[in-house]
């Protein structure tokens, strides 16, 4: 046996019946859930229940956080759209053309964050609108969590309906 066959059958490469990958999948979307724009839900809740320092932490934080996200669409959007659509295109086609599994699991992990980085830079361009207070940007994350949800709920179902015909058709064992 040599290196490659031992690293293989260490780590499984069949993404769909691998334990790690559904973890990873939930890890990933109840952390994309918590962070919206960048801010940790709980801030928006502490401010909205204690006010003082709490609102203004959070008024700082969104500021910074939208004006980087907006910076960044600014200077590189261009680019980033480019080597995203790339990136992707190059994992649709291994996975669902040539039938690499691995390609189809990393691309219905990674394709559904493109929907919510653009939910993400909807919202910091809507809060760059107007001036900030605490009734509208906790109206605005909010918001921007449940569209993120959502996205999530959704893209946990297809992977997992996915997932669900790769087992049946190739069979657990391999």
């Amino acid at each position: 046996m040599d290196l490659f066959s031992s690293i293989f059958e260490i780590i499984d490469m069949r993404s769909f019946s691998n334990l790690w990958y559904w973890i990873g999948l939930a890890v990933l979307w109840s952390t994309a859930s918590h962070w919206s724009m960048g801010v940790p839900f709980d801030l928006v809740q502490r401010a909205r229940r204690i006010g003082g320092q709490s609102e203004q932490d959070l008024l700082d934080i969104v500021r910074i956080n939208r004006n980087r996200l907006l910076y960044i669409v600014e200077v590189s959007g261009l680019a980033l759209l480019g080597l995203s659509c790339f990136f992707f295109t190059g994992l649709a086609m291994l996975g669902f053309v040539y039938g690499v599994e691995f390609a189809q699991a990393v691309f219905l992990l990674m394709f559904p964050l493109v929907l919510v980085t653009l939910i993400n830079i909807s919202a910091a361009r809507k809060l760059s609108r107007v001036e900030p207070e605490l009734a509208f940007v906790a109206k605005t994350l909010t918001r921007c969590r449940i569209y993120t949800q959502i996205v999530g709920m959704i893209s946990i179902l297809i992977t997992s309906l996915w997932g669900m015909y790769q087992n049946f058709s190739i069979g657990v064992l391999g």
